[in-house]
């Protein structure tokens, strides 16, 4: 198993046994995918939260990486992960509970609420514009 190191400035793990229930290969792949863009959020197709929050970041001028677990080769294993990083329970779960989850600037953000709560407040548009994401 393994657990994610409190750090905002990018992913870090330790391991703490092998038996396969955090696979790093699943960490390695949402830390390149997260890197790939200024925003990249991790979506189900289906899921309307998912739509809404990549409705905002369009609305806002963004143009988003979206990654669709439900159409992913691994997507089960990026979603089980990412559930994970996100402290939900034991990261077993495979309804789209969680998602969507957003990275800016290959930082981890959060689901929905992190998200939309940082859009209220007024912080999203200032992490949107360091990462360059944003030309305002």
């Amino acid at each position: 198993m393994q657990y994610r190191t409190e750090t905002r400035s990018s992913l870090s793990y330790n391991k703490v046994n092998n038996m396969g229930v955090f696979p790093s290969d699943s960490l390695v792949r949402i830390e390149s995918m997260a890197a790939e863009s200024a925003v990249v959020i991790f979506s189900v197709s289906t899921c309307c939260m998912c739509h809404a929050v990549k409705g905002l970041f369009r609305g806002m001028g963004v143009s988003p990486a979206v990654h669709e677990l439900d159409l992913h080769p691994y997507g089960v294993d990026i979603h089980r992960a990412l559930l994970r990083l996100l402290g939900c329970s034991n990261g077993a779960s495979t309804s789209p509970g969680g998602l969507p989850v957003v990275f800016i600037g290959g930082k981890m953000v959060g689901s929905m609420e992190r998200v939309m709560a940082s859009h209220i407040n007024g912080s999203l548009v200032p992490l949107l514009k360091d990462a360059g994401a944003l030309w305002l």
